[in-house]
């Protein structure tokens, strides 16, 4: 377990513990408090508040158990699961434990997830006197929720949804705040609106045995590499609490508007699930045998591609699958440490992001020939892909936003032709394997013809003797017919467009690091965008780097590299989106789904085998 020492105010920081269920997720702080969730799923109202509530985080839109005279704190989840315990302890000895988590495990043949969050306060040591402040809001922040009571329980009104807080603790203690001796463990279930069946002891008792158990055989199942794979398992089982259960999306990250960096503006909502994000993320959980998420995602893909108009996809849908997505501000919510606007929605679900279609066919062609599925595809959904196909053909050369969605200009970006590529490539690997031969040629010469386009548009000559030793003559560049740089280029091996030996790779990374690299971090571009030029570093995009300098014969400042950005994660062993490059501070969305998948992904590579320590 980690500690710390608790001060009388606390700056709010991305030190949080998730927990989930796949349906909902909350975050925990280093005090033990629950400052974010939102219900009846993740892009729902944010009844837990507080971690953008600024200098009020503490008052409103939380619950936590104070412990009077408290001196520390000690936080660690329970192995292979995301069930946490805080220990709070107090200046006479007298401890206390909060354990939280939400229930899932099967139940009457199917999985049990309901919209609830579980916590049990069990006394450990000495005579610990505590209170609980329980503050749910509703309407974004617009106000405390209103509630109503009953002998055992209280409902709180939250927009459409009502919660009720089943307990055996006194209802009058919670709602006056009151302090209080915890002489024996105390129950508290916040939930649907429903009774609760049963004794709330014995059925969160069982609850929780039942969820620590499916998580840890869901680990279990897991082909985790040799080393590190204590950041591995949790950087997997995060991810998979990123999935929206019901439906198979899996959003970018938990959070809303935690800016990139300080008072930047740069504060979007990630609560939704972007294609470009969620093929990152099957694709590192399918490295780890983790099928289960690959194959609800398909399914929400195949819904996704049956709705495009013409084939044509949009970047990101809410996890409903739902098209529209308005971007507004929630004007009652000052924002991570008053540094607001604090954004609902995200407008770029109306961009043109043309790289989107490949990241739809390239986790889609794996259902065409692993029988390890439980539904394999067949030539119905090959017809269906090939119009997604189409839209990659058609538009693999047309101006876009880009995956880093400028919003105020376009290019035909690099990264989005060789995504097209790679789609159609892949559907002429998929026409193989079904035996359709004239589909093949019809993929196979298509993705040649691209092939042959970004080679020439994308190559930026350059008569420098630096590039000499490369054999070749200038580097990729980020945007047909510029100069331009970012980090997607080091994906061109990734997506196999380039091989990590060729001479215009070699040439490319170099310029890459050259314009890019701060340190220790890679930044995703240094040129001025529609808020200026960045100030942190883009996480993924150094693992991106770490990936390259493995595939180019560098493990040492691989591995150097990857070290040092384990350094960086929160003691719950997660990243944000972004990092200051000069104090390692994190800022952007957490946990960012980008930057676990670079976890995987590296690790993977750089482990030494298994048959190595037996």
């Amino acid at each position: 377990m980690t500690g710390s020492t608790p001060a009388a105010r606390q700056e709010t920081t991305l030190e949080l513990w998730p927990i989930g269920n796949c349906q909902v997720s909350g975050l925990i702080d280093t005090s033990g408090a629950l400052v974010w969730g939102c219900v009846p799923r993740v892009d729902g109202d944010p009844t837990f508040c507080a971690l953008l509530r600024g200098a009020d985080g503490q008052d409103a839109g939380t619950w936590r158990f104070e412990l009077e005279h408290q001196v520390s704190v000690s936080q660690g989840y329970i192995r292979n699961t995301p069930v946490l315990v805080t220990r709070l302890t107090d200046r006479d000895g007298g401890a206390v434990d909060v354990i939280d988590f939400c229930p899932r495990f099967e139940r009457a043949g199917r999985m049990y997830r309901p919209v609830a969050f579980a916590r049990i306060v069990r006394p450990v040591s000495g005579s610990p006197r505590i209170r609980c402040v329980l503050t749910p809001m509703s309407g974004f922040g617009a106000e405390l929720a209103p509630f109503t009571r009953g002998s055992n329980h209280i409902r709180y009104l939250v927009e459409r949804n009502t919660l009720r807080l089943t307990t055996d603790a006194p209802v009058g203690y919670v709602l006056d705040e009151r302090w209080f001796r915890l002489e024996r463990p105390l129950h508290f279930f916040l939930g649907p609106d429903e009774a609760f069946d049963g004794n709330v002891e014995h059925e969160l008792g069982r609850m929780h045995q039942q969820t620590r158990s499916y998580w840890a055989h869901w680990v279990r199942g897991l082909a985790t590499p040799l080393e590190w794979q204590d950041a591995v398992i949790r950087a997997a089982i995060t991810l998979k609490l990123c999935q929206h259960e019901e439906t198979g999306a899996i959003v970018a990250a938990l959070t809303t508007s935690i800016p990139e960096a300080p008072n930047s503006q740069r504060n979007w909502d990630y609560r939704y699930c972007w294609i470009r994000d969620a093929y990152y993320t099957v694709q590192a959980l399918n490295h780890l045998g983790a099928l289960d998420v690959l194959e609800k995602y398909l399914g929400y893909l195949r819904n996704i591609v049956d709705d495009a108009e013409g084939g044509a996809i949009q970047p990101l849908y809410a996890v409903s699958g739902a098209r529209e997505i308005i971007e507004w501000e929630a004007a009652n919510l000052p924002g991570y440490r008053g540094m607001g606007p604090v954004r609902i929605g995200n407008a770029a679900y109306y961009q043109i992001q043309n790289d989107c279609y490949g990241q739809i066919v390239l986790p889609s062609i794996q259902a065409f020939s692993d029988q390890r599925l439980l539904r394999m595809a067949n030539k119905d959904d090959f017809a269906s892909l090939e119009q997604v196909g189409e839209m990659a053909w058609k538009t693999h050369a047309d101006p876009d936003a880009g995956l880093w969605e400028l919003r105020t200009r376009t290019a035909v970006h690099t990264y989005s032709a060789v995504m097209s590529w790679a789609a159609c490539d892949r559907l002429a690997n998929a026409a193989e394997h079904l035996g359709l031969e004239e589909r093949r040629q019809v993929w196979a010469e298509r993705a040649q013809a691209i092939r042959a386009e970004i080679e020439t548009q994308a190559w930026h000559a350059v008569e420098e003797p630096a590039f000499e030793d490369f054999g070749a003559k200038g580097h990729f560049a980020a945007a047909f017919n510029t100069s331009l740089l970012d980090a997607s280029l080091l994906q061109m091996v990734e997506l196999r467009f380039v091989a990590p030996d060729d001479p215009r790779f070699q040439a490319t990374l170099h310029a890459v690091q050259k314009g890019l690299r701060r340190g220790e971090h890679m930044l995703r571009y240094d040129s001025e965008d529609d808020f200026g030029l960045p100030e942190t570093a883009f996480n993924i995009c150094t693992f991106w780097l770490i990936e390259a300098l493995h595939r180019s014969g560098k493990d040492d400042e691989a591995r150097a590299l990857f070290t040092a950005m384990l350094t960086h994660r929160t003691a719950s062993g997660l990243l944000s989106e972004d990092m200051d490059f000069e104090t390692g501070e994190l800022w952007g969305n957490f946990p960012q789904t980008y930057s676990l998948v670079g976890i995987i992904n590296c690790a993977g590579q750089l482990s030494r085998s298994w048959r190595d320590w037996r």
